[in-house]
């Protein structure tokens, strides 16, 4: 292997301009490669982190309200019915304490969290808004929604009498930390609560709809008392949540489901994103492989005398084969490292020139090592690739015929 390592480096450093060009080529390659995978992986972290902000990966409810048959068939008969959907009411789900337990004990589960949420409307003075009432443990929930990251004024807590409203419910009635609001759900009962923080979760509607109140509270309005509508599940990989929602469905007589079920066209473009940079990534290492085994094709024809010398002189096949196969992982090796740093600048210059609304970065890009050296790898492999033939094809000239061209 020293023979061929000295020869491979001898053969790239007479045609330096030649490898200069190589050796950039598949720089640009490794560096398109490993910004769009950067790219993509912050952009779908980013969406799913928005879509999931607020949202739990799994949720599980009591069944619904179905309609019950007015007489049994008469076997033989023709019968025409007509079907009225039923108006569903505020359910509870029995033993929550126990089932969310149970839960916490699945395996990818990372947190359950209890919820009471019901539809009410919000007063102040003249102005009232439709809202989505939200009564919860406010530790637990934070462990699914992170709650606390959220708070843009007051503090993170939660009493009796208290609520948590969003940055655009405050605008629209005018509530400022310390005002209290009325919240009534339309049964014949209401309660005054005091603002005592105020959230922003990046998604407007949510901000005008969620009103955070302790659970006990919410249970009270809604008319569940000791009950609640729905436990909310956090798993450990969100992609995942699919998986652990048909295993809780089998072993649970409850309506479950996952984010996925519930945001499958946002499942569907997301897939189809990562399917199209992967064909980006197969298209450009297919160009560089065709790159380097060009330049060392056309190595082989300029080098035939001194792999007839070198041949006359003791090479072996197998030392004529190892010198294109070291060159084309020497091309690829710094092709790599220098498209590293390339797409680290295009990551920087991405971040500092496309700016949100705000002036801060859409969304933050990394360029993960695992990514770098996945694709570091990928690029010197195909470089010992694509010298595969020009490596054969040196290997297979006849001394004397080399020689005398």
């Amino acid at each position: 292997m020293g023979f061929s390592w000295r020869i491979a480096v001898r053969f790239l450093s007479e045609g330096r301009f030649q490898t200069l060009l190589v050796i950039v080529g598949v720089a640009f390659g490794v560096s398109v490669v490993a910004y769009i995978t950067a790219l993509v992986t912050g952009l779908q972290a980013n969406t799913i982190q928005r879509t999931l902000g607020v949202q739990p990966h799994i949720t599980v409810r009591p069944v619904k309200d179905v309609p019950l048959a007015a007489r049994l068939p008469i076997e033989g008969a023709a019968a025409m019915t007509t079907e009225q959907p039923r108006a569903q009411r505020t359910r509870s789900i029995e033993n929550w304490a126990s089932l969310m337990d149970t839960l916490e004990k699945v395996p990818g589960v990372a947190a359950v969290s209890p919820m009471a949420n019901g539809a009410a409307l919000a007063q102040r003075g003249e102005g009232s808004r439709a809202i989505a009432l939200v009564g919860i443990e406010l530790e637990r929930y934070d462990r699914i929604a992170l709650l606390s990251e959220k708070i843009i004024a007051g503090r993170f807590q939660l009493a009796a009498g208290e609520a948590i409203i969003g940055k655009e419910l405050a605008e629209d009635l005018g509530v400022q930390l310390g005002d209290r609001l009325i919240i009534s759900p339309g049964r014949g009962n209401s309660d005054a609560v005091r603002a005592v923080a105020i959230y922003d979760a990046g998604v407007r509607d949510v901000n005008r709809r969620n009103v955070y109140v302790p659970l006990r509270s919410a249970q009270s309005l809604l008319g569940i008392t000791g009950g609640v509508t729905n436990l909310d599940i956090t798993v450990k990989d969100v992609f995942k949540a699919d998986q652990v929602a048909r295993a809780l469905t089998a072993r649970l007589p409850y309506d479950i489901e996952s984010w996925m079920q519930s945001n499958a066209q946002l499942l569907s473009a997301l897939d189809a994103q990562g399917m199209s940079t992967r064909l980006i990534r197969l298209t450009v290492l297919l160009v560089v492989v065709l790159g380097i085994a060009s330049v060392l094709a056309v190595s082989v024809v300029q080098k035939r005398k001194e792999i007839g010398i070198l041949r006359a002189m003791g090479a072996t096949r197998g030392n004529m084969t190892q010198v294109f196969l070291i060159q084309g992982a020497i091309v690829g090796a710094l092709g790599s490292l220098l498209g590293a740093g390339l797409a680290w600048l295009m990551i920087e210059l991405f971040m500092a020139l496309v700016k949100g609304a705000d002036g801060k970065a859409l969304f933050p890009i990394v360029l993960d090592m695992n990514v770098f050296v996945s694709v570091g790898l990928l690029a010197t492999g195909c470089g010992i690739l694509a010298a595969i033939a020009p490596a054969r094809r040196a290997a297979r000239l006849d001394p004397a015929q080399a020689i005398r061209l």
